[in-house]
């Protein structure tokens, strides 16, 4: 997770609400194309999994940004993409050809975690009290979200034993 140029002590809520709407399209954009290698790799599974948490994203962001439009109407953005990177998305390593439905929600488990750890991380620094109120609430999002993939996990059979590298396919000269 990386973040540049962000003062939490002075943190506004609308460039609050900015970098939470900016952290939910990271972690959208992410699983989508999370979700179209495991379709290339022919992991159905997978990809199935990775596009539902991107729906979940996407719907989770649409509602900030309702909450941000319906506080600020179209104040310009002072936060910017660039300002973060990795904040909830999952890790462009953390995905295998032939990955199993469970490794790719623990990836996604993983991604929740790193989520909370940054708004954790952070409310120490947050001095406005309508931005802490906020990153509470995206804190304690976090953990149900965590929570949720827990119970998917939980509902799936055990991966079969075979390690997925094993069927990497080996560069070729072009």
């Amino acid at each position: 997770m990386s973040l540049k140029g962000i003062d939490f002590g002075s943190l506004s809520l609308k460039d609050a609400l900015d970098l939470a709407i900016l952290i939910e399209e990271e972690a959208e954009e992410r699983y989508q194309e999370l979700a179209d290698q495991m379709e290339t790799h022919r992991t159905p599974e997978a990809a199935e999994f990775f596009r539902f948490m991107s729906q979940n994203e996407a719907k989770h962001g649409a509602e900030l940004n309702e909450r941000r439009t319906r506080l600020f109407s179209d104040a310009p953005r002072t936060v910017r993409r660039s300002m973060l990177f990795d904040v909830e998305a999952p890790d462009y390593d953390e995905t295998r050809a032939f990955m199993t439905p469970r490794r790719a929600m623990e990836s996604a488990l993983r991604a929740e975690e790193k989520a909370h750890a940054f708004f954790v991380a952070a409310l120490p620094r947050v001095k406005d009290s309508d931005v802490r109120s906020l990153f509470e609430e995206l804190r304690d999002e976090e953990v149900v979200h965590q929570r949720l993939v827990k119970d998917q996990i939980a509902k799936l059979p055990e991966d079969s034993g075979l390690d997925p590298e094993q069927f990497a396919d080996e560069p070729t000269a072009q």
